[in-house]
């Protein structure tokens, strides 16, 4: 009993020893960036955009995101999102975001995107 009180007082140090960047350190799977970057559209797009594969966004001038490569290459939309987009619609915020959150976004842009018709 003895020794597994210790055992189990020894992995409560070690993990309180982890700093939050050792634990956070892995490099994120794609599906977690895929689900972040749906979740940062959802919160921060839709109220304007398509934010997938077969939805219709509230304001029909603006590109529904599933459509975003037949205007711009997506990985060309890094820097505008790192320094903050200030061009589209006329009710669009401006945004900035961490790399992070960048490249969540763009691997849950990529993933969505439709062929454009030939």
């Amino acid at each position: 009993m003895a020794t597994r009180l210790f055992a189990s007082l020894a992995s409560i140090g070690l993990l309180a020893a982890c700093s939050p960047e050792m634990l956070d350190s892995r490099e994120p799977t794609q599906a977690e960036l895929l689900g972040q970057g749906r979740a940062m559209a959802e919160v921060m797009c839709s109220q304007c955009h398509a934010i997938g594969t077969d939805d219709v966004g509230p304001h029909p001038e603006t590109v529904p995101f599933r459509r975003l490569s037949w205007e711009y290459p997506i990985e060309t939309l890094a820097e505008p999102l790192a320094e903050g987009i200030i061009v589209g619609h006329p009710d669009m915020p401006v945004f900035q975001f961490e790399p992070q959150d960048i490249d969540a976004l763009l691997a849950y842009l990529e993933s969505i995107q439709e062929p454009r018709p030939i």
